[in-house]
């Protein structure tokens, strides 16, 4: 498996609401960075083979379906100069690993894994460092049903009907502590493969989009040239957000 890269592959960990639709879409512009996308999201077997519109009937055993959804995320998620990107989700990677684990038994380790299925991979950590605006940008789209804009402002990604958003304290302290959870998850995922990743910080992505792009097609040894493209999508926090967050933090206050 050969790249005109020095990476035939990179994984974006991440979780939700830290960014990573707008770097998936701005790596997909560049057209030298393959197609990332959350190309093993539903952690089942049902769910990936559904993905491709493939059906477990066709298949001699659970493991050939596997190996078969396996291609088709590949190909799906591989540019023509052979780069393959991914965005995995912290929800999505246990069974992801555990799939890996049947298809390639006998590795000593997730990452030798990983690279014989994908060959040889760099890993990016994109994290949000204020996990409070983390929670109510994840709160606010779920009662709302719009997740993502178009740079215009038109949408982009809606999964359920609108609706008015309203204060929820104790949905954003449950979504701050699993959020919290899933970047300790990754920490410790990353120091037991002795992985030393690229860190993307969402701030400094929303901050300079095209710049945080030039510095990860330079990690993956690819043309930074290519970073000068539109950038895709709108940022949806506004005066509700910062409301919200001063809420919040007035009410831990005062609970003490």
């Amino acid at each position: 498996m050969t790249s005109e890269a020095g990476f035939d592959a990179y994984i974006i960990c991440t979780a939700p609401r830290s960014g990573s639709t707008l770097l998936c879409r701005l790596l997909a512009a560049t057209g030298v960075a393959g197609q990332p996308g959350s190309h093993f999201h539903r952690p089942s077997l049902e769910g990936w083979l559904s993905a491709y519109d493939l059906q477990a009937a066709d298949f001699a055993s659970e493991r050939a379906a596997a190996q078969a959804a396996l291609d088709a995320g590949r190909r799906r998620g591989t540019g023509p100069n052979g780069v393959f990107g991914l965005r995995m989700q912290g929800g999505s990677f246990d069974f992801f690993r555990a799939q890996l684990e049947i298809l390639h038994p006998g590795l000593p380790s997730d990452v030798a894994r990983i690279e014989a299925a994908f060959g040889r991979t760099l890993f990016v950590h994109l994290s949000r460092a204020d996990k409070l605006a983390q929670a109510i940008s994840r709160t606010r789209a779920e009662q709302t049903g719009l997740w993502h804009r178009h740079a215009d402002g038109s949408e982009l990604e809606r999964l359920a009907p609108p609706q008015e958003p309203h204060y929820d304290a104790e949905t954003i302290a449950r979504h701050i502590a699993e959020l919290t959870a899933l970047e300790a998850d990754w920490a410790q995922w990353f120091e037991r493969e002795r992985i030393s990743p690229v860190h993307i910080d969402y701030d400094a992505l929303a901050a300079d989009p095209r710049g945080v792009l030039a510095g990860l097609l330079g990690a993956l040894r690819l043309d930074p040239a290519a970073a000068g493209v539109e950038v895709p999508t709108a940022r949806l926090a506004d005066e509700v957000n910062a409301d919200w967050a001063e809420r919040f933090r007035r009410d831990a206050a005062r609970a003490g």
